[in-house]
C-alpha cells in the first residue's frame, strides 16, 4: 500500500514540474521576446544558407565547367578509341573473311575428301563383298573337291582316288599264321570221291627198324568237274486215222520246248547275272566255255531269268512282305535307277530277316505306295527323308550320316567348336550302346537312364553352342550344310537319340544302305535298262537272294530248286505282263 502512495506521489510532482515550464513557455510567447529571438535567428541561419547557397552554386559552376571538359576530353578519347576499334575491326574482318574463305576452301575439300572416301569405302565395300562372295565359292568348291564317303553321303565307290586304308596295330615281329596257344583252323577236308592209296617206299618195308604206326597220312587234292547233264525224255507218237490230231504221252514238269533247262543251269546263268553282276553275254559265253562249246544260252532267256524267278517267288515275298509289317522295326532307304535314260526309283524295306526291294516310276509318296511302308505302324530307321515322317510309329535317323556330315563341318568350319564335340558325342554315345549287355538287349529298362539324361543334357548344350556361334558368325550363303545340319539336330532331336531308349533301334541305316549298294553295283553294270518290267524282276529277285541269304540256307542249292517248280506257262505269261 505504501508502495502504490510513493509511486502516486512521484508522478504527481512530475505532473507539476512540467505544468511550470509550459506556463514559462506560454508566457514568454505572450511577451512577445520569444517571437523576437525566434525572427534573430532565423535571419541569421538565412544569412548562413544563403551563403551556402552561393558556395554550393560556385562549385556547381565549376563542377560542371569541369565536367564539359572531361566530356570533351571523354568524347575525343571515345572517338580515338572508336577509330582504332574501326581499324582493329577492319583488320578482324579482313582476318575474318580470309578465315571464311579458308573455312570454306578447307569445307569443300573436306566434302571433296568425304565423297572420296565413301566411294573408296563403297569400292573397299563391294571388294570385301565380292571377296566374301568368293571364299564362300572357294568354300563351296572346297567342300564337293573334298567330300568323300568320310564326309558325306557319298558312297566309297564313287571315290577314283580312295586312300590307302591305314593299318594301326603295331608290327609283332611274328611270322604270319596262328600262334602258340590259338586254335589250328586247317582248311577243310572233304569227303574222297576217289581214294588213292600210295604204297610205302621198299627202304622202309623191308628195314627192320621202321615199323608201322597203325596211322594213315592223307593229302587231299580238291578240283572241280564240270559235266552236262542231259535227260532226254522221248515217247512215241499217234495219230488218229479218223480226225488225223496227233497225240501223245505227257512230258513231266513244264517240258513245253523241245530243249529245256534245269534249275541248276538257270540258278548258275542268273546268280552270274545278278548276283556277282556278270553281264549277260558274258554269263552266256562263260557256259559255253565251262561246257566246251556244248551249252550256249540265248541272252533272251538269261535276261528272263529274273521275271521268271520273281514270278516263282511270290509266296516268299508275300510271306517277307507280311513279317516285315509285323517287324518292330524297319530299315528304309531310296535310290535312284535309270531306265532308257529316265530316272526312276529303287525302294529297299529291310529287317534283318527279311528284305524286299520295290521299283517304281516315282519317289517320294507315290514310291511307298505298295510298300510295307505304307502301313507300317511301328519304328523306322532312315536318312532323313521327310516323306517317311508322314508314315510309321516312331523314327531313327541314321546316326552314321550325321557322323559324315559333323566332320564335313569341321572340315569347312575350322572356326567352330560345336562340330567337334557333337562328333565326340555322337561317336561317345554309340560306344554306350554297343558296349550295353547282349544278353539284356530285349529289356529296354536295363538301359541306365541317369547315364541316357546326361548324354541328352550335354546334346542340348552342344546345339545350344552351336546358336552361339552362328549368331556371332552367321554362315555364308554357299555353304550352309553344317548350319542346315544344327537346325535339323535340334528339330529332330528324338529322331537322333531314339537308339539310347530301345535296344531294338539299331543307330545307323547302314543294313538298307548295304542291300542298295548291292543294287547300285548291279545298275553300274547294266548302266540303263530297257524295260521298267526289266528292274521290276531284278528288284523281286533281288529281295528274295537277300532273303536266302539272310537264313542262312544254301543259296545256289535254293534258287535251283525254286527254278525246278514248274510253272504253267500261261501263268508265267501272266506274270511278265507289266504291273500296275
Amino acid at each position: 500500500m505504501a508502495d502504490i502512495v510513493n509511486t502516486n506521489f512521484e508522478f504527481i510532482t512530475n505532473l507539476q514540474y512540467k505544468v511550470k515550464s509550459l506556463n514559462a513557455r506560454v508566457a514568454a510567447f505572450e511577451s512577445g521576446d520569444k517571437y523576437t529571438k525566434m525572427r534573430a535567428e532565423f535571419e541569421t541561419r538565412l544569412v548562413e544558407k544563403e551563403r551556402e547557397i552561393r558556395r554550393l552554386k560556385n562549385e556547381l559552376a565549376d563542377s560542371n565547367a569541369r565536367y564539359v571538359s572531361m566530356r570533351e576530353n571523354w568524347w575525343q578519347v571515345y572517338d580515338d578509341m572508336d577509330k582504332a576499334h574501326a581499324k582493329e575491326l577492319e583488320k578482324k574482318e579482313q582476318a575474318l573473311t580470309k578465315m571464311e574463305k579458308r573455312a570454306l576452301n578447307a569445307e569443300r575439300q573436306l566434302d571433296e575428301t568425304k565423297d572420296r572416301l565413301l566411294e573408296k569405302t563403297r569400292e573397299i565395300y563391294k571388294v570385301l563383298t565380292e571377296l566374301e562372295d568368293e571364299k564362300g565359292k572357294n568354300l563351296k568348291l572346297k567342300a564337293q573337291i573334298t567330300r568323300d564317303h568320310e564326309n558325306s553321303s557319298k558312297p566309297s565307290s564313287m571315290n577314283p582316288n580312295r586312300k590307302k586304308i591305314t593299318n594301326n596295330r603295331e608290327p609283332s615281329g611274328k611270322s604270319p599264321g596262328a600262334q602258340p596257344g590259338h586254335d589250328w583252323h586247317p582248311r577243310k577236308k572233304h569227303v574222297p570221291t576217289n581214294v588213292i592209296m600210295i604204297p610205302a617206299p621198299q627202304i622202309f618195308t623191308d628195314n627192320p627198324d621202321y615199323k608201322p604206326t597203325g596211322r594213315i597220312i592223307t593229302k587231299q587234292l580238291v578240283d572241280i568237274c564240270i559235266d552236262l547233264v542231259v535227260n532226254e525224255y522221248s515217247t512215241p507218237e499217234y495219230r488218229n486215222i479218223r480226225t488225223g490230231v496227233r497225240v501223245h504221252a505227257d512230258f513231266p514238269g513244264d517240258l513245253d520246248l523241245d530243249v529245256t533247262y534245269g534249275g541248276t543251269v538257270k540258278a548258275f546263268a542268273f546268280l552270274l547275272n545278278n548276283y556277282c553282276n556278270v553281264s549277260i553275254d558274258k554269263v552266256s559265253d562263260f557256259l559255253c566255255e565251262l561246257t566246251n562249246g556244248e551249252l550256249s544260252i540265248s541272252t533272251g532267256l538269261i535276261n528272263g531269268l529274273s521275271r521268271e524267278f520273281s514270278q516263282k517267288t511270290e509266296a516268299e515275298q508275300r510271306r517277307a512282305f507280311a513279317d516285315i509289317l509285323l517287324s518292330p522295326v524297319m530299315n528304309i532307304d531310296f535310290t535312284t535307277a535309270n531306265v532308257n535314260g529316265k530316272n526312276v526309283s529303287v525302294t529297299v524295306c529291310a529287317t534283318p530277316e527279311n528284305v524286299l526291294y520295290f521299283a517304281r516310276e516315282h519317289k517320294g509318296h507315290e514310291g511307298l505306295k505298295g510298300t510295307p511302308a505304307e502301313d507300317y505302324q511301328n519304328i523306322f530307321v532312315h536318312d532323313h527323308d521327310i516323306t517317311f515322317y508322314s508314315y510309321g510309329g516312331a523314327h531313327q535317323e541314321c546316326n552314321d550320316h550325321a557322323l559324315r556330315y559333323l566332320k564335313g563341318s569341321m572340315e569347312n568350319e575350322v572356326n567352330l567348336k560345336w562340330n567337334r564335340r557333337m562328333r565326340d558325342l555322337i561317336r561317345e554315345m554309340i560306344h554306350f550302346r554297343k558296349h550295353l549287355d547282349p544278353d539284356d538287349k530285349r529289356d529296354p529298362d536295363k538301359i541306365d537312364p541317369n547315364r541316357v539324361r546326361n548324354l541328352e543334357e550335354r546334346y542340348d548344350e552342344i546345339l545350344k553352342l552351336a546358336q552361339e556361334e552362328y549368331e556371332f558368325e552367321p554362315p555364308g550363303k554357299y555353304y550352309k550344310d553344317g548350319y542346315n545340319l544344327y537346325l535339323r539336330m535340334g528339330k529332330y532331336k528324338a529322331a537322333h537319340l531314339l537308339f539310347l531308349h530301345d535296344r531294338r533301334v539299331p543307330y545307323s541305316n547302314s543294313l538298307a544302305e548295304r542291300l542298295l549298294r548291292i543294287y547300285k553295283r548291279k545298275q553300274h553294270q547294266v548302266m540303263a535298262f530297257r524295260s521298267f518290267l526289266s528292274l521290276d524282276g531284278l528288284c523281286c529277285a533281288l529281295g528274295v537272294i537277300a532273303t536266302l541269304r539272310a537264313e542262312g540256307k544254301s543259296l545256289f542249292q535254293s534258287v535251283a530248286e525254286i527254278f525246278d517248280i514248274p510253272v504253267k506257262s500261261e501263268a508265267l505269261t501272266t506274270a511278265l505282263l507289266p504291273k500296275i
